[in-house]
């Protein structure tokens, strides 16, 4: 009968180690500084926040804008309101008035 005697390798023992050591390492290393790991997380929110502030900004000045087209088109027609929209965008004014921007 014939028998196979391997002969011990001292870095036989080493392969599995190393393997795991790399493999974990290298995934560890992605999940801090990877595009979805934790720092890349942290710019997301960052960048989110700046967004929101943002949309915020816009949505203030949209519910203004409303204001002032119901105020001139309900049908109830403020003159004021449209002379003054009317001189601020022809930019244009009388001899005798004043104009005090704010």
């Amino acid at each position: 009968m014939w028998t196979k005697h391997h002969k011990k390798r001292k870095f036989g023992r080493l392969t599995l180690p190393v393997i795991t050591v790399a493999f974990l390492s290298y995934f560890g290393y992605h999940s801090v500084h990877g595009e979805f790991g934790l720092r890349g997380m942290e710019e997301f929110e960052r960048q989110r926040v700046e967004r929101q502030a943002r949309v915020d900004v816009l949505v203030r000045q949209r519910q203004i804008l409303e204001k002032e087209v119901a105020l001139m088109s309900d049908g109830s027609l403020e003159r004021d309101m449209l002379d003054e929209k009317a001189r601020s965008y022809l930019n244009m004014s009388r001899a005798d008035e004043i104009v005090i921007f704010h």
